[in-house]
């Protein structure tokens, strides 16, 4: 499969916080049955190959989405969050209910000619409901409180290797770690992917996902900030010009500094991230406090439009960030064996 064909199959797999399943199938899927897989109570998926000191490789499976909390008499559904949806993407926009079966429907919306002036401010959650068409009574055949709801799945291809769909954070991640695991071939060290949940609800998977694993080092992958004009550039990484490489107080400088070797080595492009403050916003945090602590490091995909429906990466970025996992798994694993 190529890299778009591995993105849209990631993409296209529903996965709410909490209900990741079928992302793990895709995953299975697309590694195919010359792997092994593991899973725990938590949703976590693992997959190791090799044996030696233990690396492992990390990237969330689970979206941003939302959750029914009612019906209302006159059949509307309303919602909450699940994860963090930017408020402002609601209104008007198309969603999925998975029910019973795939349930279509509209966020409700106020015309302009009906709208005053406190109505033009992104709305809270209980402001909104969907519009599904139905009645109270129809609707409740298939939609249960509980059942969660995602926007409407989309993947289109852009110009310059870009490409937009509604959940590359962080199937772009768990895209690249796939492409990492089939680069590296009997590798002389033992290398588990962890394909974790929950990271939109508190980074809860990757908490208790590397518990009790001997694992020597981590790498998490996320997607992190694309410069677009709204943005400041010190903020951000820019599209095409490689993955972003974490340097944070909470990062291991070690790691760190060997990935930006390894990326001058293989001349792959590489652009350096700066994260200021006790914290980076990802699994990493939590992985570095695991059991007496965990060496981690942190890389990034440049993502633009994060939670929103139309976030947007660079397919080059997703491959360079996969090369230089791949490189730096045999160049790390040539320095303990030496």
């Amino acid at each position: 499969m190529t890299t778009e064909e591995i993105l849209y199959k990631l993409t296209s797999a529903v996965g709410p916080s909490g209900a990741e399943e079928n992302v793990i199938a895709a995953i299975s899927e697309i590694l195919g049955d010359e792997y092994e897989f593991t899973s725990d109570s938590f949703g976590n998926l693992f997959c190791t190959v090799g044996e030696g000191y233990h690396i492992m490789l990390d990237a969330h499976t689970d979206e941003i989405g939302m959750v029914v909390k009612s019906i209302t008499e006159d059949g509307f559904i309303k919602i909450d969050k699940c994860g963090g949806p930017d408020n402002r993407m609601l209104l008007a926009s198309e969603v999925s209910i998975w029910g019973k079966e795939e349930v279509k429907g509209v966020i409700s919306t106020l015309p302009p000619h009906l709208q005053k002036d406190d109505d033009k401010k992104a709305p809270d959650f209980d402001e909104v409901a969907i519009d599904v068409g139905m009645t109270k009574e129809e609707a409740e055949k298939l939609i249960s409180l509980g059942d969660r709801v995602t926007f409407r799945r989309n993947f289109s291809k852009l110009l310059n290797n870009q490409l937009s769909a509604s959940v590359l954070d962080d199937r772009s991640g768990v895209a690249a770690l796939i492409l990492a695991l089939k680069q590296i071939q009997n590798p002389p060290c033992k290398v588990t992917a962890m394909f974790s949940a929950q990271e939109e609800v508190g980074i809860r998977g990757a908490k208790v996902g590397a518990y009790g694993k001997n694992v020597d080092e981590v790498i998490a992958v996320d997607v992190s900030f694309g410069y677009t004009p709204m943005c400041k550039k010190t903020d951000c990484g820019e599209l095409g010009k490689g993955p972003m490489i974490g340097v944070s107080a909470i990062l291991d400088r070690d790691i760190t500094d060997r990935l930006f070797e390894v990326a001058k080595d293989c001349d792959i492009p590489y652009q350096t991230e700066v994260m200021g403050g006790g914290r980076t916003g990802t699994n990493a945090d939590v992985i570095s406090l695991t059991e007496s602590g965990i060496k981690t490091a942190l890389v990034s995909i440049p993502e633009k439009y994060m939670h929103s429906p139309i976030e947007v990466v660079d397919i080059k970025d997703v491959e360079n960030t996969a090369k230089l996992l791949s490189q730096y798994v045999i160049k790390r694993a040539g320095e303990v064996n030496a």
